[in-house]
């Protein structure tokens, strides 16, 4: 059973306003989403340019267009292709929107499936799917609501989130039985539980494998085909991304945000901030404050 502490400390919904919206530029604004989770559903619109996704087990090419929608606790990431920005819109909303506290049997047959994850929905949703237009106008619908941020319109809301899951479950390309077979996202998921909330401390692979009950060579392959990089890789991630947002929404010195992010030595700091942002702290700092 997955622990629910260790899931994305994120704030999505409230019981007021059950869903938060989202304007995401790659790498302008952050250089990549690692992998997480949440206990929302998601609703993402590829805007602009193209990014590599994984999704529980799956791994894609997202392009402009492109419509991605997540249940809750899956597994997912965002990178940036190379020499790609990529904007997209993120709308991550609770369950309870969709009725999910009734038991009538469209909320047993067809959205409780989804959450619990004996079916799964078929992603990404391209201009080429089988009724991709009558969805992406359902989903433009759903985001003028929610940039509308009124009562009223989520009403309005509510009904078109309800009639997009009605479209999908009328297209048996877009819902299926999800596969029995081994998902690697779930064997690392207690190493990632583990990494997103001490990734500050030092963590070895050995025991990174522990927790995950798995020997150390087939944690290694595991965790690369889940995530995509490799452990220590994403741990050099989900330090870095901690380091651009201090160095966004605070004013500690650059030692302060190294120590913080688990960086005992400066040098080395500056030197993996650099080779995935493509700037040193100075640098990336003053860039920021310029666009702001």
């Amino acid at each position: 059973m997955q622990s629910r502490e260790k899931e994305e400390k994120r704030q999505h919904s409230t019981a007021a306003i059950p869903y938060s919206f989202y304007e995401c530029r790659i790498p302008e604004c952050f250089m990549n989403v690692p992998m997480h989770w949440h206990k929302e559903f998601e609703i993402n619109c590829i805007l602009q340019g193209e990014g590599e996704f994984i999704c529980g087990d799956d791994r894609f090419v997202a392009k402009e267009g492109s419509l991605l929608i997540l249940p809750p606790n899956m597994l997912h990431a965002a990178y940036p292709c190379q020499n790609q920005a990529l904007v997209y819109h993120a709308l991550v909303f609770h369950p309870i929107m969709l009725g999910v506290n009734s038991n009538d049997r469209s909320t047993t047959e067809c959205i409780r499936p989804i959450i619990n994850g004996s079916m799964k929905i078929n992603i990404p949703i391209t201009p080429e799917t089988d009724g991709y237009f009558e969805l992406k106008g359902s989903v433009d619908r759903i985001f003028s609501y929610v940039r509308g941020n009124r009562p009223q319109l989520d009403l309005l809301m509510k009904s078109e989130l309800l009639r997009l899951f009605w479209l999908m479950e009328n297209n048996s390309k877009l819902i299926s039985r999800k596969d029995a077979g081994i998902s690697y996202s779930e064997l690392v998921r207690p190493a990632l539980e583990f990494m997103m909330d001490n990734f500050q401390e030092n963590i070895s692979i050995s025991q990174l494998a522990a927790l995950s009950n798995l020997s150390k060579s087939y944690f290694m392959g595991c965790f690369k085909k889940a995530v995509g990089v490799g452990a220590i890789e994403h741990l050099t991630q989900l330090r870095v991304n901690a380091a651009c947002e201090a160095l966004t929404d605070t004013d500690k010195t650059i030692s302060d945000v190294a120590l913080d992010c688990g960086y005992s030595n400066l040098s080395n700091f500056n030197r993996q901030f650099k080779k995935i942002t493509g700037s040193t702290p100075n640098e990336y700092r003053r860039n920021i404050k310029s666009v702001r």
